[in-house]
Order: structure tokens, then C-alpha cells, then sequence
């Protein structure tokens, strides 16, 4: 085995290093066919559909896609017009989603909101519930919301040039008053969107051009990745089977199927069932997540987990490095 190939297996299997990859293997998994979707924002996989939505400038509407024809099948619609929806996620309730009205370029918006609306084959309206959430110090632009599959909580991620900001929703949304967001720790710049793996136990946050794996709720960076090329490539979901699906702004764009590498997938497969039930570590509640504690608990069980496997993977490092020196000195 190279000594790359030491180091890249290395990282993953301490848990806390980071490997980068170029472009992982992709394929054309549908084609919009539809003339209305023309800016796909978000985007949300089931078993044989996908639901996307428009950027900014479009009605109160998402669009449900046939994943073997590309064909728009059903549309919900709304009577308020949005100001900037950017983002869609999965709902815990099965034949709903998420959509996320949380756009604001120019960072005026006091609050922003979201609303869960019934999303299938058929046309439909409705008059869903719209929940105002606003953030702990001033308005932010984001495009990235995320569900998180076994808690139901919903989880923002700002669109920063130097780096994002992750932020939790309350357990329990008030439709009467602003819903005040709570920081939990940072994720990559520039973030367009998000998913969560079925399990909950990591996420992956795209750019326009990269990936970034996360665990969850730890934060810490699995991989970075390259992104199939793409016209304006803003877009991701990750299915109930684990597929990744990435999508693009632009009239009749293709929705692509991403193979990630091998490394990456065993690191967010879930772990394998235990033979046993063994009694759960006081004070650590099943299902828990960052919004339990406090940010400080955040982020100091992340420094904790995070600071010795870079030591490690530095020790791992020089002794390769001197292998290889020792190596190229000349004999005799």
C-alpha cells in the first residue's frame, strides 16, 4: 500500500482527520422535463419521486418529479407568495416536506420561515402553516435546511463566504411567536444545501462545485469532495436507501446520481446491529443532539473528540516520512 493510501485510511478510520477526493462517479438519474422548473433550489428524494422548488421569483409552489420519466406528476401550491425560498427537507411524516423561505442576499429579512405541505402524484393546495424563525443575533442568508430523521428537528446552515453557521430550531415550533434559532458549530463556506443520512448520524453540505461529510451532532469533517460538474449545481439529497442525488439550476437540468468513494460510504453506513443490548452510558439519552445541550457542551465534546486523532495522524505522518527519507538515501 502507498503511503497515500496510508494516510487517506488513516484519517477516516481515526475519525477526526480529513480525506479530500476528486469527483466521484455520477450518473444522470433524471432529466426535468418541465418548462416551470427552470432555478431547482432544493431537493428531496423518496422511492421513485423527487420534489425540487424554484429560487427566489417563483409563487408559493413545489414541484413532484417522476424519477424514471423526469416528468412533473403533482404540484402544492400556496396562496402567500414567498420572498426568497431557497431550501427544501424531508418531513418525518411520510408525503411531506419542508420548505425553506430563508434567502436574504442583502441580510434585511428580520425573520424567516418555514412550512411542512403534503407533496404527491396529484395536483393540490394548501393552507399549511407558516413558522417564523429568527436568528440569535441578526439576520443571516442561508439556503440549507435540514430534518433530522428520528428527532424531527430542524436544522439551518448559513451561507457564509468564509464559512457557515449550523443552528437548530426549538423541539417544538410555536405558529404565534418567532421561534428563536440556536448556534450549535460551523460548517463549510458558501453552503447551498444539505441532507441527512437515514441513520442521523452524519450529514453532507454541498457548495456550488464541493461536499462536506459531517457526523452528527459532533460536526466533525468526514471527506471532502468534488462535485460532478454542473451548470449552477445547488442541489442535494440523500435518499432512504443512502443514494445521493445532486441537482442544478437551469431549464431542463439533469438530477445526478453520485457513487461516493468507498472510504466514504463504509464511514456513514450504520453501524452493524449489536448482538446485545447493552444498558446506554448515564447521561446519554437516546436520540440525543446538539439542541439537548448547551452550545458550550457542543462544542467542547467536539474539540474533545476532534484534537487526538490530528496528533496521531501527525505522528503517523513523520514516521512515514522519515520511511520514505531513509529510503531514498544513497547506499553505500
Amino acid at each position: 500500500m502507498s503511503l497515500r493510501a496510508v494516510a487517506l485510511t488513516s484519517a477516516l478510520v481515526l475519525g477526526g482527520a480529513t480525506a479530500s477526493w476528486g469527483a466521484p462517479a455520477a450518473r444522470v438519474e433524471l432529466t426535468f422535463t418541465d418548462p416551470e422548473i427552470v432555478e431547482s433550489s432544493g431537493l428531496v428524494a423518496s422511492d421513485d419521486l423527487v420534489v425540487t422548488v424554484n429560487d427566489s421569483g417563483d409563487s408559493g409552489r413545489v414541484f413532484v418529479v417522476d424519477r424514471a420519466s423526469g416528468d412533473t406528476v403533482g404540484v402544492t401550491s400556496w396562496a402567500d407568495d414567498p420572498v426568497d425560498v431557497e431550501a427544501l427537507a424531508p418531513a418525518v411524516q411520510d408525503g411531506e416536506v419542508w420548505v425553506a423561505d430563508i434567502g436574504d442576499n442583502d441580510r434585511v429579512r428580520e425573520s424567516v420561515s418555514v412550512r411542512r405541505v403534503p407533496v404527491g402524484r396529484g395536483d393540490r393546495s394548501t393552507d399549511a402553516v407558516s413558522y417564523e424563525l429568527v436568528y440569535p443575533d441578526g439576520p443571516q442568508d442561508a439556503e440549507t435546511l435540514m430534518v433530522h430523521p428520528q428527532t424531527g428537528r430542524l436544522v439551518v446552515v448559513t451561507k457564509g463566504l468564509f464559512g457557515g453557521r449550523v443552528l437548530v430550531a426549538p423541539k417544538r415550533l410555536d405558529p404565534d411567536r418567532p421561534n428563536r434559532l440556536r448556534l450549535v458549530g460551523s460548517a463549510r463556506a458558501l453552503a447551498t444545501d444539505g441532507a441527512f443520512w437515514p441513520d442521523g448520524r452524519h450529514v453532507v453540505v454541498r457548495g456550488y462545485g464541493t461536499a462536506t461529510v459531517y457526523t452528527w451532532p459532533g460536526l466533525e469533517t468526514v471527506a471532502r469532495l468534488d462535485l460532478p460538474e454542473q451548470q449552477q449545481g445547488e442541489g442535494i439529497a440523500v435518499g432512504t436507501d443512502g443514494v445521493v442525488l445532486v441537482s442544478s439550476e437551469g431549464a431542463g437540468s439533469d438530477v445526478l446520481r453520485v457513487r461516493l468513494p468507498g472510504v466514504v460510504r463504509r464511514a456513514v453506513a450504520p453501524p452493524p446491529e449489536p448482538t446485545s443490548s447493552p444498558s446506554p452510558s448515564p447521561g446519554t439519552p437516546a436520540g440525543s443532539d446538539p439542541s439537548e445541550g448547551t452550545q458550550a457542551d457542543t462544542y467542547e465534546a467536539a474539540s474533545a473528540r476532534s484534537a487526538w486523532p490530528f496528533v496521531v495522524g501527525g505522528v503517523v505522518g513523520l514516521v512515514g516520512l522519515l520511511v520514505l527519507v531513509r529510503s531514498l538515501r544513497p547506499r553505500g
